[in-house]
This record gives structure tokens, C-alpha cells and sequence, in this order.
């Protein structure tokens, strides 16, 4: 069976497409970032025995080594068919103004410096193959969603990174491809509890100046529209399986795969109407928050005045 390497697999995409692939007879490396998760138990528990998990943090280089090293002596004559970048992270849920420098930095180690260490580990591997690349990128990374800049910048670089690969592979016939899932329902991006308890943290860490201006009030009203969105986000993750599935496999992958609701229109809107009508359309679909505190006395004392 063709080796497949994939990155994320603890839960959601990663998870759902492992089973998948090793249900097809694939020979299948699954990085888990915790051997011991429940979702790393169930592909233990639910996949065949050519299933090989890895542990491995993406901020690591020492566990991208060790990876890589597992890899490589498992591929030696066979190289490697398709590597899969699904690694993800985000937990901050606020303006770009109030979110910590930290939480930037986080997101472009995993989402970014990861998955381009990653990538250029296993290429030799992938251009004796002639093999695939696949990404799992967001719609966040190429539209400016309200309060996800940290995650969105990192997956702007990420796309534009794999844009970048597509082109200068091509010679040596890999093929790259990027999936920009909608929301769907994975890991703890859909607990509620989570969410608040990061909430509570943010708060607690933001410059007394900063939370004056905009007030806690702002940033409860932010936590709760994004709770309020997470219930539309879709739990069957098969149309995303299918795409990454479909990125491996076909004879020519798409360049980019848009699985999920509502994408269409967005990206419509995005390349095609006026920079405000699209803003307008990504609050009403998204979070639209509410006016800052400062803004709102402003208001306040020009009543007084008059």
C-alpha cells in the first residue's frame, strides 16, 4: 500500500481521514499530539495494524525530527506518496488589539512554522515519489473574519506558503493542494466551556487602559455571538474526508477544495462586490461586535453637551 503521512490526527479532519485512508489499505503515520487523547485511543482501537501513531508537537523541532527520522527509515524504498498538513490551532476569540502578541506567535509556530518544517523534512521523500501535498488551511487566512486575525494570519501565510510550493514542485511532479473547510464541529473549538475559560484569561491579561476602552462587557458580547455561531458548524466532517481523500488520489487534485456551507457565496462576495459589503456580510455571518465602551460614552457626552 502507498505510505501516507499525516499531521493532526488527535481529532476532527486528521482523525476522521486517517480511519479513512486506513480503511482503504493504506499504509498511514498518524502525529498525535497526545498518544493518550481520546481520539488517538479510538484509531487505535478502530484502525488496522499497519496504522503507525507518532507523537508529536509541531512547537517541537526535536519531536519533527523524530518524526521525520521514523518516517524516512519506514520509506526508504518506497518513498512517501502523500503527506497531509491538518495541524491546527487557535484560542483567541478578540480584536487583533486585544490579543496578546503570545497568541500571534502561537498560531504561526503551529499553523505556519510547523507545517513548513514538516513539509520540507519529507520532500525529498515526496519528490521520489512524485508524490502529494496536502493542506488544510481556512477561508479565515484569505477573508479578514472579525476577531480571528491571529489564527487568519497564520493561515494566510500557511496558503501562501503551499501557493509557493505548488509552483516551484511542479517540476518535479508533486502535487499541492489546499482544503478550506467551513465550520465544522472538531476538537475544542465546539466546547462552550473551553471558550469561556479563555475568555476569563484574556480579561484577566489585558492593560487596564485597553479593557477601559473597550470594556468586558465588549469582550462578552464577542465570546458569546462566537458561541452562539458555533452552533451552526456541521458535525458529518465527510465532505472535508473526501477532499483530502481527493487531493491524494485523483489523477489531477484541484488546486483548491472549498468543502462545507456558504463558502461559494462568500468568496463571491470577496472577489466580486465592494470592500464594505463584504465586511458587512462576514459580522452578519460571523461576529459583529458591539461598540466599544469608550465609543459608546462619547456618545454619551455629547448628549450632556447639547
Amino acid at each position: 500500500g502507498l505510505l501516507l503521512a499525516l499531521a493532526g490526527c488527535d481529532s476532527g479532519f486528521g482523525q476522521a481521514t486517517a480511519r479513512h485512508l486506513d480503511a482503504m489499505g493504506f499504509r498511514v503515520f498518524a502525529s498525535v499530539l497526545d498518544p493518550q487523547s481520546a481520539g488517538a485511543q479510538e484509531l487505535r482501537r478502530s484502525c488496522s495494524p499497519r496504522l503507525t501513531l507518532l507523537q508529536m508537537d509541531l512547537t517541537k523541532p526535536e519531536d519533527i525530527q523524530r518524526v521525520l527520522q521514523h518516517v524516512q527509515a519506514h520509506t526508504n524504498s518506497t518513498g512517501l506518496w502523500g503527506l497531509v498538513n491538518n495541524a491546527g490551532f487557535n484560542d483567541t476569540i478578540a480584536d487583533a488589539e486585544l490579543s496578546p502578541l503570545g497568541k500571534f506567535r502561537t498560531c504561526m509556530e503551529v499553523n505556519f512554522f510547523g507545517s513548513l518544517e514538516l513539509t520540507k523534512g519529507l520532500l525529498p521523500l515526496l519528490r521520489s515519489a512524485s508524490g502529494r501535498i496536502v493542506t488544510v488551511s481556512s477561508p479565515a487566512g484569505d477573508l479578514p473574519f472579525p476577531c480571528l486575525a491571529a489564527y487568519g494570519a497564520s493561515k494566510a501565510a500557511l496558503s501562501l506558503l503551499m501557493d509557493t510550493f505548488r509552483s516551484e514542485l511542479q517540476p518535479w511532479g508533486v502535487k499541492v493542494s489546499l482544503i478550506l473547510p467551513g465550520y465544522y464541529k472538531t476538537g475544542t473549538t465546539c466546547d462552550p466551556a473551553f471558550w469561556n475559560l479563555q475568555k476569563q484569561r484574556l480579561v484577566a491579561s489585558l492593560p487596564q487602559e485597553l479593557l477601559q476602552a473597550y470594556g468586558e462587557d465588549y469582550v462578552e458580547e464577542i465570546n458569546r455571538q462566537f458561541i452562539q455561531f458555533m452552533k451552526v458548524a456541521v458535525e458529518d466532517l465527510s465532505a472535508v474526508v473526501n477532499s483530502i481523500t481527493d487531493g491524494l488520489l485523483a489523477a489531477n487534485p484541484a488546486v483548491r477544495y472549498y468543502p462545507g456551507q456558504g463558502l461559494g457565496l462568500m468568496y463571491f462576495i470577496h472577489r466580486y462586490l465592494p470592500y464594505f459589503v463584504r465586511d458587512l456580510f462576514l459580522k452578519g455571518f460571523f461576529i459583529n461586535p458591539k461598540l466599544p465602551r469608550a465609543l459608546r460614552q462619547e456618545h454619551h457626552m455629547d448628549g450632556k453637551k447639547a
